[in-house]
């Protein structure tokens, strides 16, 4: 089941500890948190969340990552309070409910998180994962009924092929969850038999639980030779494949800057919340990637290339263009397309 949510403030008294004062601007805390939040360093993030929320403590995007960040230190109960209070606040949102629903779901309350869901549903009838989410819980439902029809009578072979069925459904699909800052927005999956462990964006899959995603340091975006040569770029891009290849999330989405344009008109935390779906679905993912031509103008590049990419149930062969901008002494990805 997926789930939604977006981080930012821990301990106050903490980040006041380190660093004497707060940042004179609220909105430098919560971008500076929910960096670290990507690189997995969800103590000092929560630290930087909480200095902008002592300042703002009202404010929807720090909220959400701190219920993430909360959540990848498996600090449930805090985490459902702050999810709660978003509910309460910003009632028009339909993600706080939605992450609600996959924390209830992780601890086998299944009537709550359908509850949630549903409110999420009704907030906006068009948001796809909560759908999504609630046919999770039904089967998850379905299995319990099940379960218990066979209790019963153990001779009920249409219950026992029923069962067999909710179970290969759900180890045929991983479980992920997601988080950025924006209005709130982060997703996750139930899984079989087990509470939807939420992680940094990743919800254990039904095989083994999704703990990587806390501890995954992020790739480093090496540049060869000066920042903003040709080299450079190819650098990049090269790092962002090998991030997507060993499933590093939150090195993947450091890629991408703040002005990234995300595809379809989806909010920037919606697309994250998909990307962290989508890449903690798989097994295995490999991206080879070929140079066809790199132009820069001043602050500017552009790098067309074939992108290989194989994966358990997909496999592509295309060529792809990522738009660069340049942030300090790295490339970041401004816009990708299909295509050259």
């Amino acid at each position: 089941m997926r789930t939604t949510v977006c981080c930012l403030f821990t301990t106050a008294c903490i980040a006041f500890g380190m660093s004497g004062l707060a940042s004179a601007n609220p909105a430098d805390d919560f971008k500076e948190g929910n960096r670290l939040y990507q690189q997995g360093k969800f103590e000092q993030a929560l630290m930087k969340v909480n200095a902008g929320l002592q300042q703002q403590p009202k404010d929807a995007q720090g909220r959400f990552l701190k219920g993430l960040i909360l959540t990848e230190q498996k600090k449930i109960a805090d985490a459902i309070q702050v999810f709660t209070g978003m509910t309460e606040d910003y009632p028009e949102l339909p993600e706080p409910h939605n992450n609600l629903a996959v924390l209830h779901a992780g601890q086998g309350n299944y009537d709550k998180a359908k509850a949630s869901l549903e409110l999420a549903i009704h907030t906006n009838p068009a948001y796809g994962t909560a759908h999504e989410n609630l046919g999770d819980i039904y089967a998850q439902m379905a299995r319990r009924a099940y379960d218990k029809a066979l209790q019963i009578d153990k001779t009920n072979s249409s219950a026992q092929s029923k069962l067999t069925l909710v179970r290969e459904m759900f180890t045929a699909t991983k479980s992920t969850v997601a988080s950025t800052p924006v209005p709130p927005v982060n997703v996750a999956k139930v899984e079989p038999g087990k509470g939807a462990a939420v992680v940094a964006a990743v919800v254990a899959p039904a095989a083994a639980p999704a703990t990587a995603m806390a501890a995954a340091k992020p790739a480093p975006v090496a540049a060869a030779g000066s920042a903003g040569t040709e080299d450079s770029a190819k650098a990049m891009v090269l790092a962002w494949a090998k991030a997507w290849s060993d499933k590093n999330v939150p090195a993947y989405l450091g890629f991408y800057a703040a002005s990234f344009e995300a595809p379809d008109g989806l909010a920037r935390g919606a697309w994250e919340v998909l990307r962290r779906e989508r890449i903690g679905r798989q097994q295995s993912i490999r991206v080879d990637v070929t140079f066809r031509s790199v132009k820069l103008k001043g602050n500017e590049a552009v790098v067309t290339f074939r992108q290989q990419y194989r994966a358990d149930t997909i496999k592509s062969d295309n060529t792809k263009t990522l738009k660069l901008v340049r942030a300090g002494d790295k490339w970041l990805i401004e816009s990708e397309r299909a295509g050259g």
